[in-house]
């Protein structure tokens, strides 16, 4: 399928800066063929600005670029990465939201020409999408827009590995499981070590270290713009990475010691049914209680989140999307800006905003949180995917209001902030607030009292903390009898 010889990326001295921020410093690495490469770092490390490099997409200030023998260095652009067959699988995705996904397969195959270019682009990414992800159901003359985020997902990553004259040498992925549940996730990992095996070569960016340590050849660890190790994946365990990304690892090891005695006394603050199967189950969470919303991906979960919060309204409810880039961030606006909008009435005074306070409020929720920037007042564009998520948690709980929905919040975050974060829910949960996370990650679920399982857009069982267990939780999405 591809060359199996010499390198097929060498990057040497590779420097990015964005005005005082440095985030690469003389970074060298290789890509061999036939491997996968795990890259791991904390948000901010210079990940996603390497890959972006090697997609073409960013110029480097300087530094050198070899691709499959061939010096790239001055004149390489995305359209120079995409005909030489690095392709990539951004964290935001790119796909056109007002376009099939066959329409969306064009822009990337401009060999598709002539009156059937439509019936081959359907045809080539359906095949794609059932080789790697079978059962997905997916229409390919649906409108990108009317799809759910995973399904985008599926279609961006298939897209990715979709092959008409020029081959994939090099496929990276930018978290590409983070709005994936673990049945389609682990399909998409089974694809990426058959890809591997025919001598592709594939670059894996992922915050689950579990994933990385599966799946990958080589692991390379990002700190500060810098690779700071690198060595075959059977050399790291979690424990190691964790320390090689400039983090402690948690004291928390059993799952036992997660749970808490919540207080069964108190009020219910919310209850709710799926508008589409009013006879299931109904969902209820007291005042101080974390509860989890699980099951596949696209169940009715989201949508329950936000019929809540329709109903309850941003005085009572405040939401973090998953897909900040539709329903979180307002791009326009700066990073404190983005964070204050939750908490104006705060600031109101006699009809005028105090901003000084507000501008205090913000920078308060940069150091609680670990925002990693230079200054507020940067748009919140310029921020890696994880720190616009930290943004986004910062606005809810800096709200006044008592109900906190999550829907998948912790896409692209790293370890070191969702263990931040963890405790801040549950020292919030200890103050009286509740909190309906829905997540597609196990591990989050044992830090639920309770968990309801979704499955055809209903909620089918109701687990408490001694019933919540990953093999429950999977029977009840899977099979009939909950």
């Amino acid at each position: 399928m591809i060359e199996t010889g010499g390198h097929v990326v060498e990057l040497g001295g590779v420097e990015v800066s964005f005005g005082a921020v440095r985030a690469l410093n003389r970074v060298d690495l290789t890509l061999k063929p036939g491997e996968c490469l795990g890259l791991v770092g904390h948000n901010g490390a210079g990940k996603s600005t390497l890959m972006n490099v090697l997609a073409g997409v960013l110029e480097p200030d300087a530094g050198r670029i070899v691709i499959a023998g061939q010096d790239q260095t001055g004149h390489y652009r995305s359209q120079q990465a995409g005909a030489l067959g690095i392709r990539c699988v951004f964290q935001e995705l790119s796909l056109c939201p007002n376009l099939t996904a066959a329409e969306n397969t064009r822009i990337v195959h401009n060999t598709l020409r002539g009156f059937s270019w439509r019936r081959n682009a359907s045809r080539l990414i359906t095949e794609v999408l059932d080789e790697v992800f079978p059962g997905h159901g997916i229409l390919t003359d649906t409108v990108i827009g009317d799809l759910g985020l995973s399904q985008r997902q599926m279609v961006e990553i298939a897209r990715a590995f979709s092959v008409i004259h020029v081959p994939a040498r090099v496929i990276i992925l930018d978290e590409p499981t983070s709005s994936l549940d673990q049945t389609t996730a682990r399909q998409l990992m089974d694809h990426v070590r058959r890809y591997v095996a025919q001598g592709g070569t594939c670059v894996l960016i992922s915050h689950l270290l579990g994933e990385v340590l599966d799946v990958a050849d080589r692991i390379a660890v990002m700190r500060d713009g810098q690779i700071v190790a690198l060595e075959k994946a059977d050399a790291f365990d979690r424990a190691s990475l964790v320390a090689a990304m400039g983090s402690v690892e948690d004291a928390v090891q059993a799952h036992g010691e997660l749970r808490r005695a919540v207080d069964t006394d108190r009020p219910v603050a919310v209850s709710a049914r799926p508008s589409a199967h009013p006879e299931s189950l109904e969902l209820k969470a007291r005042a101080g209680e974390i509860v989890g919303l699980a099951g596949l991906s696209g169940q009715g979960q989201t949508e329950l989140l936000i019929d809540i919060f329709r109903r309850e309204g941003p005085a009572q409810a405040a939401l973090v999307a998953g897909d900040r880039q539709n329903d979180g961030v307002f791009p326009l606006w700066s990073i404190g800006e983005n964070i204050v909008v939750g908490s104006l009435q705060r600031f109101a005074r006699a009809g005028f905003i105090d901003f000084p306070a507000a501008k205090r409020f913000a920078e308060d929720w940069r150091e609680r949180i670990g925002i990693r920037t230079a200054d507020m007042g940067n748009p919140i564009l310029s921020l890696s995917g994880g720190n616009q998520q930290k943004a986004l948690f910062a606005r809810a709980l800096g709200s006044p209001a008592q109900l906190l929905l999550m829907d998948d919040p912790m896409r692209g975050v790293d370890v070191g902030t969702k263990r931040e974060v963890y405790q801040m829910i549950r020292a919030e949960a200890a103050a009286g607030r509740s909190f309906l996370w829905y997540t597609t990650e196990m591990d989050e679920l044992y830090h639920c009292d309770r968990v309801y399982v979704f499955r055809d857009r209903a909620i089918v069982a109701e687990l408490g903390q001694e019933e919540m267990t990953e093999d429950r939780v999977l029977h009840a999405s899977f099979k009939e009898d909950a």
